[in-house]
């Protein structure tokens, strides 16, 4: 899984870094403003021509650049999200992801490990540029006897701190992930509610899903039609839906098992085991006949625990919450996203959601 999350440390770079110089957060602060420090921006990569003899962009960046500018404009201008210069630079990497992302939970239960920082609050994540401060993180938890899981992430947003860059390896992404990266990121810019990360990641995913699925249909005409390339998206959306299903019934059967009163905490501890093993077996024996496309084979071999697990529960919801509301608001990307702008995340945010929507 490789989520897209908000960097809740980099915020307060500036205002701390008198007070703790070696701590986490001018760590990973120095790092992005080094990033920042080398981007180029993103007219550039349009304006550079290729020189007889030198490397340069050349027409694969300036398409990329061009596309970018066209997602960022319909993103603030139709959409409504936030107008700031996310987006508008460039910084090459020689990595195909930006950092490596920390999340722990409980070992007999889903009972997510979280972090505090000033301005965000609580988040069940914590993100690194070097790939050996997260697996020392880990060790550290994995003290504590929780389960712990370390994932890559392509982009994330700093909250209006800083002007958000693009980075090289997003060049290969499919037009439609791209968009859904932006849109994505220029919603947690748009709005974020302090202490309700989960509300945040789920709201910023439906709009990313969505708000890409709209950018496409914009731009139709404009894309040669290939229905090969239709028919292979249509069975990946079909094969994400077949294994967030399974995921999220794994989860619920493990789930009534941490519940179990009966139950010591190395039986579940065992029981854990048995059932994620015999879901992985099942899940490699019926692939063929489940799934059209190659994408999922690898969870049989997973070292799946509930940190891995739990992640589904933060960024997928179970229960198409926001789907079915959005339809039956209209079904109007913009004036959901004006809703939502509205929010204070004072008291339940789905009940404030509703409210400004004026279901209740």
């Amino acid at each position: 899984m490789n989520k897209k999350v908000f960097f809740p440390v980099l915020a307060l770079i500036m205002a701390i870094s008198g007070l703790c110089s070696g701590c986490y957060t001018l760590k990973q602060g120095f790092t992005l403003l080094g990033y920042l420090n080398r981007a180029i921006p993103l007219e550039d990569l349009i304006n550079t021509e290729r020189k007889e003899g030198e490397d340069s962009p050349g027409e694969e960046n300036r398409i990329f650049a061009l596309q970018v500018m066209d997602i960022r404009r319909f993103a603030m201008e139709e959409l409504g999200l936030k107008t700031n210069k996310n987006y508008t630079s460039y910084v090459e990497l020689d990595r195909d992801y930006l950092a490596a992302v920390v999340s722990a939970c409980a070992a007999d239960s889903f009972t997510r490990y979280e972090w505090w920082f000033p301005i965000v609050g609580k988040v069940p994540y914590k993100g690194f540029f070097n790939i050996t401060d997260a697996r020392k993180e880990r060790t550290k938890l994995e003290k504590k006897n929780l389960d712990v899981w370390i994932r890559g992430v392509d982009a994330f947003s700093t909250l209006g701190w800083f002007s958000d860059p693009l980075y090289s390896y997003m060049k290969n992404y499919p037009l439609q992930d791209l968009a859904e990266l932006i849109i994505h990121e220029q919603f947690h810019a748009t709005v974020f509610l302090k202490n309700h990360t989960q509300f945040n990641e789920e709201f910023a995913e439906f709009v990313g899903t969505e708000g890409a699925r709209l950018y496409m249909e914009s731009i139709k005409d404009q894309i040669p039609t290939d229905p090969e390339t239709r028919i292979d998206k249509e069975a990946m959306n079909v094969d994400r839906a077949m294994f967030l299903a399974f995921i999220h019934s794994l989860i619920a059967d493990l789930d009534k098992m941490y519940n179990d009163p009966d139950l010591t905490r190395n039986e579940k501890l065992q029981k854990k085991e048995i059932m994620i093993k015999e879901a992985q077996s099942d899940f490699e024996e019926n692939y063929d006949e489940n799934f059209k496309t190659p994408n999922y084979r690898g969870f049989s071999n997973l070292p799946v625990n509930n940190a891995y697990l739990e992640l589904y529960r933060l960024y997928y919801e179970r229960n198409s919450w926001f789907k079915e509301l959005y339809e039956k608001t209209g079904s109007n990307l913009v004036d959901f996203i004006k809703a939502a702008k509205t929010l204070k995340g004072k008291n339940d945010p789905r009940v404030e959601l509703e409210m400004a929507l004026g279901l209740k």
